[in-house]
């Protein structure tokens, strides 16, 4: 790795939104490690590798402890400071709670806000040490709704919306910056790893992936708080905020419910 390169890591960056994310650090002077729960994170990083950066990849659970430990570990071996952490990781599901088998959600959980909040723990405090960082954290619009048929996901993405602002406060007087990315439906592996396609939303035209993390990655690099993407979205937010809660529950039932795709 080069010391003329910044160091960033990136997780849940095998296919996505995360890929994405990885592929503008590697075009913004950025030298890699990447991190997702899957084999393919390879050949994730012989690609990035083609864009001239310098990319360590680590196949690890980060919905629990020790795969967090594992990525943290490789971080240290490389010796190099994280310039920024990409805190992307992240499963869905779909289907009403009750009917769910909870080791999904368990590993929703543990993937969103565990092995989230340990990774940004562990990184954070080696950036306020130094006091230089840049952490960005992929919530969601989801955060601001009541996810019928998606209850679990987008609690867990209230979590992190909310929990993304409160941290950026706590370091507002230091050189870490926290930016909270909130895309909408964006078009990934997400709903049929989710078995939502069924679903009007899972069968829906979708943002483009590399187009949000591209806003993301811009706002991190600003130093912004937050970015919502595309229009639509930004419209979405602006209503849930008035709109009362049961309403909203009831109008995502129709975008999320199953069998919805056919009506």
């Amino acid at each position: 790795m080069s010391a003329d390169r910044q160091f960033a890591i990136v997780t849940g960056a095998s296919t996505g939104i995360g890929l994405e994310l990885a592929r503008c650090c590697a075009q913004n002077n950025f030298d890699l490690l990447i991190a997702a729960d899957e084999p393919q994170i390879e050949t994730a990083a012989a690609g990035l590798r083609g864009l001239g950066a310098a990319v360590e990849a680590v196949e690890a659970d980060l919905s629990t402890l020790e795969g967090v430990d594992k990525l943290y570990d490789a971080a240290k071996r490389i010796g190099r400071p994280v310039d920024a952490l990409l805190a992307n990781a992240g499963r869905g599901l779909g289907r009403g709670f009750l009917d769910q088998d909870f080791g999904q959600i368990r590993h929703v959980i543990d993937t969103n806000i565990t092995g989230t909040v340990y990774l940004i723990h562990r990184i954070g405090n080696d950036m306020r040490r130094r006091n230089a960082g840049r952490i960005l954290i992929t919530g969601s619009i989801a955060g601001f709704i009541p996810g019928s048929f998606q209850a679990v996901y987008n609690g867990t993405k209230a979590f992190l919306d909310s929990f993304s602002f409160a941290i950026r406060e706590e370091l507002r007087d230091t050189k870490v910056s926290v930016t909270c990315l909130m895309p909408g439906a964006t078009e990934t592996e997400f709903f049929r790893r989710a078995d939502m396609m069924d679903t009007k939303v899972g069968t829906a035209d979708k943002d483009d992936a590399a187009m949000v993390a591209r806003t993301g990655f811009d706002a991190m690099m600003r130093g912004d708080g937050d970015v919502v993407t595309g229009f639509r979205n930004k419209v979405q937010t602006a209503v849930a905020s008035v709109i009362p809660a049961g309403v909203l529950a009831r109008q995502h039932r129709h975008q999320t419910e199953p069998g919805t795709a056919k009506r």
